[in-house]
C-alpha cells in the first residue's frame, strides 16, 4: 500500500473503539485460557512492558517492523516480536517505554514517531508480564540499527502481506512448557509468529481493516 494513502487513512484510527480480547483471542494458543486462570494471583504483581507496532515508508510502500529475538535461556528465546521491553522506574509511562525500547532495539529516534493509539494490554503467563502495545508511525524511512545484544534480525513486513488472509494458518510449535502443540500463527517473511505477538497483531489487523 502506498504510504501517503496509508497515513491519510490510519489517522482515523484515533477515534475508533478497540476490538480488544475478541480480536486477540482469534490467534490465542489453545492452552492460554487455562494458563491465565492458573496465574490469576500472579497477574496482580505482573511486570510491565511496552511495545511498538511501528509503520514506516520504504520506497513509497508501507511497512511494519518486527524483530527476531536472540536465542537465550528464556521463554521468548528466538521468537518474533515487536520492538519493546520492560518498564523502567524512570519511564514516565508505558508509551515512553515502548518508544525508548524501540530506539534502543532498532535505532528509530523517539522524536520521529507519532503514537496514534494505545491498544489492548495483554498478559503473558510464561514470563508474568503485562504488555501494553502501541500503534505508531514515522514518515521518515528509518536507518535501522539493531541492538546486537538482544536482536538477532530485523523483519520488515509489507503492510499488504500482513493484511493478507492467506498468511495466517495453524502450525505446530514447541512451547515454553516443552510441549508441541498446534497454534494459530501469522507467516510473515518466512517467520512463524504466534503466541502473544500474534494476538496483538490480530487486534492491530482488525483495527487497520476498519480504516483502510
Amino acid at each position: 500500500m502506498n504510504f501517503e494513502t496509508f497515513i491519510k487513512s490510519v489517522s482515523k484510527i484515533k477515534n475508533l473503539n478497540l476490538p480488544g480480547e475478541t480480536s486477540q483471542f482469534k490467534m490465542s494458543p489453545p492452552f492460554r485460557e487455562h494458563l491465565v486462570e492458573e496465574n490469576r494471583e500472579k497477574m496482580k504483581y505482573a511486570k510491565k512492558a511496552g511495545v511498538m507496532a511501528l509503520f514506516y515508508p520504504k520506497r513509497e510502500t508501507t511497512y511494519l517492523i518486527l524483530i527476531l529475538r536472540k536465542t537465550y535461556r528464556g521463554v521468548h528465546s528466538a521468537q518474533v516480536g515487536f520492538p519493546g521491553g520492560k518498564y523502567e522506574d524512570n519511564d514516565p509511562n508505558l508509551e515512553f517505554t515502548a518508544l525508548r525500547e524501540t530506539q534502543e532495539e532498532v535505532g528509530v529516534d523517539i522524536d520521529t514517531v507519532d503514537v496514534l493509539k494505545a491498544m489492548t494490554p495483554l498478559y503473558i503467563p510464561p514470563s508474568n508480564f503485562t504488555v501494553a502495545p502501541f500503534l505508531g508511525v514515522t514518515t521518515i524511512t528509518p536507518n535501522f540499527v539493531k541492538q546486537d545484544e538482544e536482536v538477532e534480525d530485523l523483519i520488515e513486513v509489507k503492510l499488504t502481506d500482513f493484511l493478507n488472509e492467506n498468511h495466517t494458518k495453524d502450525v505446530s510449535v514447541m512451547t515454553s512448557y516443552e510441549r508441541e502443540l498446534e497454534v494459530p500463527a501469522f507467516i510473515l517473511n518466512g517467520h512463524v509468529v504466534w503466541g502473544a505477538t500474534a494476538m496483538m497483531l490480530s487486534e492491530l489487523k482488525d483495527l487497520l481493516k476498519k480504516v483502510l
